[in-house]
């Protein structure tokens, strides 16, 4: 022990206290131990040293009998150690006993599975999400709830497939359905339980009327304490947009390109605004690289002569402002206890250059191009550096998943359909009791839903009676379909898709999509 870094006079009981909270604040709890010992021996040595110093005390020692006093007061120090140790170890319990995380959501907008450095482009500059998938766990086969956003978007907040929580559609023009306040968001249950909440970036779990009115739930409702968003996209173009609300009240004209201020926001909430004594929430959805592309000219010019340059430079950008958010976790010390998730809310869209790193589809379908997509995890502590996971995820998992490391039960009142993907961080498998489905109703007609349960996914059109089958893990481009081979196989995974299905059915707001008005797309008979 070393005595020199402990107080010799620590003085009255408060201020022997106060030291010990200290040494043990620093992680010294041993230190602290040692220095109720030495004070007790310190304080037996000051009363009565001749007690202290006696060898061989005998009860008629006259030094002894001349010490009572002494003794009296050394029994009073002892009484007073008595009610202060138990004291002290519940505030070393208390300071040892770790945090809870703090969740940050970061979410691409039409971002591919092939678009970025981390999943194998060639020539996309993405060094912070490279960085985040070496910190962490990359997942190779991580899905969206649906191809396309608004729908995907409610199923991470939700835990809840979209047809079941209600918004099983892109919300951009005028109609009824909406993120319901019915529904429980993991903000919502996170701020019940003292975590401050942020959301930066696109909504898109309203329409356009419903979008900032009193008579429809707005990020507030969902659990926000502090909201910067747009309905939709960042509005007249990705720069220098002017339709952001910062909680209820318009911001006016921003300077610079959408991510990065999405991105700055972030930062300044995590900096200047939120209350640094709880844990935090924070949802970072990007407009990049949804159309209108909108990229600022020193990352387009990372790409000159390259045919595709703009939505190059778009997801450099986009990554750019990935790192000022990972930097200001930096800069606020809370790196080691926050676990960051990045994924996209579906595929690209082929003809504004985005790939989907050869998968089948894009945005609008549920083969592959269209619900697979980027999904990084990094958590400090829990989960190993450069692991790459195959386990299939979901964004519908993210519920589950923080509500699990949050130490918050799952609703028992409803269905959820995800689960969570702690044993996937480590590669391990996760146990589902409902399948991974998928609805997308402005899909092609032949592949309007599909259903996969381990390495085997069926895809079945808009009527529900033609159906094209794929051993997804061995087939991920979906090119051989063996519903006519393996016909005992398609049936069973028919049955299951219609179990599944007629679950929903039963439990989402039904009346909204059979009383849709949208006609039907590309040829198609059913429009839901």
């Amino acid at each position: 022990m070393n005595r020199d870094a402990i107080p010799q006079n620590a003085g009255p009981p408060r201020r022997q206290v106060a030291a010990a909270r200290d040494f043990v604040r620093l992680g010294a709890i041993e230190r602290c131990v040692d220095f109720f010992v030495h004070h007790l021996e310190e304080s037996i040595g000051t009363m009565n040293p001749l007690f202290i110093r006696s060898t061989n005390p005998t009860p008629r020692d006259p030094r002894i009998v001349s010490s009572l006093p002494h003794r009296k007061r050394y029994r009073r120090v002892l009484r007073m150690w008595v009610f202060l140790l138990p004291l002290v170890a519940s505030i070393a319990a208390a300071e040892s006993e770790p945090s809870r995380p703090n969740i940050v959501v970061v979410m691409a907008d039409d971002m591919g599975w092939g678009d970025s450095a981390t999943y194998g482009h060639p020539q996309i500059q993405t060094p912070h999400l490279d960085k985040l998938a070496a910190e962490g766990v990359k997942f190779t086969q991580c899905y969206s709830a649906c191809g396309v956003c608004s729908p995907s978007r409610s199923a991470i907040l939700t835990g809840r497939t979209p047809y079941r929580n209600g918004v099983y559609r892109h919300l951009s023009g005028n109609h009824a359905a909406h993120l319901r306040a019915s529904e429980i968001t993991y903000p919502k249950l996170l701020k019940s339980i003292g975590y401050a909440t942020c959301h930066v970036g696109k909504w898109h779990l309203a329409s356009k009327p419903q979008f900032n009115t009193a008579d429809y739930p707005q990020p507030g409702d969902h659990g926000y304490d502090y909201w910067m968003a747009t309905h939709n996209n960042a509005e007249p173009s990705h720069k220098n947009p002017r339709n952001f609300v910062r909680n209820g009240e318009p911001v006016g004209e921003l300077q610079g390109y959408s991510a990065p201020l999405v991105a700055s926001e972030a930062a300044r909430w995590l900096s200047d605004l939120r209350d640094k004594s709880k844990p935090f929430v924070l949802s970072v959805w990007f407009h990049e690289p949804h159309s209108p592309i909108a990229t600022d000219p020193q990352f387009r010019k990372l790409y000159d002569g390259h045919e595709n340059a703009t939505y190059m430079g778009n997801i450099t950008q986009l990554d750019h402002a990935l790192g000022i958010v990972l930097q200001a976790l930096d800069q606020e010390g809370v790196r080691d206890n926050t676990l960051v998730i990045f994924t996209s809310d579906n595929g690209p869209v082929a003809r504004f250059g985005g790939t989907t790193g050869g998968l089948r589809g894009g945005k609008r379908s549920d083969h592959e191009g269209g619900i697979r997509v980027p999904g990084v995890a990094r958590w400090p502590g829990h989960i190993e550096p450069g692991t790459v996971s195959d386990v299939a995820v979901i964004g519908t998992d993210i519920f589950a998943t923080v509500l699990d490391i949050t130490g918050v039960p799952l609703p028992k009142d409803r269905t959820i359909d995800g689960v969570s993907m702690v044993p996937a961080f480590k590669g391990e498998p996760v146990e589902r009791k409902i399948p991974l489905f998928w609805r997308t109703h402005v899909s092609p007609p032949a592949d309007r839903v599909a259903l996969r349960i381990g390495d085997w996914k069926l895809v079945g059109d808009e009527t529900l009676t033609k159906f094209q089958l794929f051993e997804i893990q061995k087939d991920w481009k979906e090119e051989h379909d063996l519903a006519a081979s393996m016909p005992e196989k398609t049936e069973q995974m028919k049955q299951r898709m219609l179990e599944v299905w007629r679950g929903i059915e039963a439990e989402g707001p039904d009346h909204w999509w059979k009383n849709e008005r949208q006609q039907p797309t590309r040829g198609g008979k059913v429009n839901y």
